[in-house]
């Protein structure tokens, strides 16, 4: 395949890192976003802003982009199938996106596999507590079946009041809802896959921490037995399996006492992989890039017997930079990441530090440190 530019997607910080990835192996990208000059926009002169029916900024992008990958599985899967029906090769392709992007329709696919997953039932209108609890509990989870992300799609519900209440909410954002077991976990875990048309690598499992449902600490290895390490990368495969996915997918998992549950998978780079950047032989960015130009995949094993990162969220609002760089910096061993963003909100991930090395304690210490100074 001769491969020269690829196409991304999306332009926010996954497509800045992919981007990353693609230039240190001599190829080129070309950026589709709402607007340019995103993190990954700036980064390029094939910088596209535009809307999916901005035909014209669409055309551009495409005719400047020889395969086309993307940074979230948001993206209308029809819209991906009118990409390939103009020859374009997309990959992940609108095939395997149409399986993920509803998560109603993800876990059904999953569920028909044999992959475990929690009951889960459909919510079809604000009257439905009384039968989706006879079945789910009287406390479950809300969610919206797409553009749901870190916290944003998903409520707990635990009584009539405000399951309506919730409903509503989740309704005026999206096209449908559906409802969740409450899973009590003693871990929550998440792998990454990369395949190709050829191969596929597994990344360690890794323990991820939430801060106020959106993910603040990352911790490789996960520290759970041998035998739940090797069930959960048979899920893994399985679960890519199911939905014919090519490229980097992350996993989501549920632990508890031995029992493993899927939570979410998604068709991209994902956050609980950053990490892979320094911590892997090769991280999951250029693993990606490599899985969709069906080039050999690398090492992913660990370059250190630990490690960790954590996210830089925002703080307060309409801030650009993180402040205390001088501080963050003086820290030697730590690999700092801004993506660049316009401005940030409270929660907002605005960046990541990633350390390796022997002791897990000593690093978990120093990152809590440095991510209390960075001041967005």
């Amino acid at each position: 395949m001769d491969i020269r530019r690829i196409g991304i997607l999306g332009g926010g910080q996954l497509a800045k890192m992919t981007a990353s990835a693609a230039y240190r192996l001599g190829f080129e990208t070309a950026i589709f976003e709402k607007f340019i000059d995103s993190p990954a926009g700036v980064m390029t002169k094939y910088d596209f802003g535009g809307l999916p029916d901005d035909e014209i900024s669409l055309k551009n992008f495409l005719f400047f982009s020889d395969i086309i990958t993307l940074e979230n599985e948001f993206i209308d899967s029809n819209f991906l199938a009118s990409i390939e029906s103009q020859g374009k090769k997309v990959l992940p392709s609108s095939h395997t996106i149409s399986l993920i992007q509803d998560k109603y329709i993800q876990k059904q696919t999953l569920r028909a596999k044999g992959i475990p997953v929690g009951d889960f039932m459909l919510a079809n209108g604000k009257l439905d507590y009384e039968i989706l609890s006879k079945n789910l509990g009287n406390c479950f989870i809300l969610k919206s079946r797409t553009m749901g992300y870190d916290g944003y799609g998903n409520r707990e519900v635990d009584n009539d009041s405000s399951f309506q209440q919730s409903y509503d909410k989740l309704i005026s954002r999206t096209h449908g809802l559906f409802a969740e077991k409450k899973v009590l976990f003693e871990k929550e875990l998440a792998i990454m896959l990369a395949r190709s048309k050829n191969e596929f690598v597994l990344y360690p499992v890794v323990e991820t921490i939430q801060k106020n449902h959106i993910c603040h600490t990352v911790i490789a290895p996960a520290q759970i037995p041998k035998k739940a390490l090797n069930e959960i990368k048979e899920i893994a495969i399985e679960a890519v399996k199911a939905v014919g996915g090519i490229g980097i997918f992350g996993i989501e998992l549920f632990y508890n006492d031995n029992e493993i549950l899927v939570n979410e998978m998604a068709p991209r780079p994902h956050n609980s992989g950053h990490y892979s950047i320094e911590g892997c032989r090769t991280s999951q960015f250029e693993n990606h890039v490599r899985s969709v130009l069906e080039l050999p995949l690398g090492n992913p094993d660990l370059t250190a017997p630990y490690a960790v990162m954590i996210n830089l969220l925002g703080k307060k609002n309409n801030s650009r930079s993180p402040g205390n760089y001088h501080e963050i910096l003086s820290e030697k061993n730590a690999h700092v990441h801004i993506y660049g963003k316009a401005e940030s909100r409270i929660g907002r991930k605005m960046g990541h530090i990633t350390m390796t090395g022997d002791s897990l304690s000593d690093i978990l210490v120093t990152l809590n440190r440095l991510e209390n100074l960075a001041d967005f």
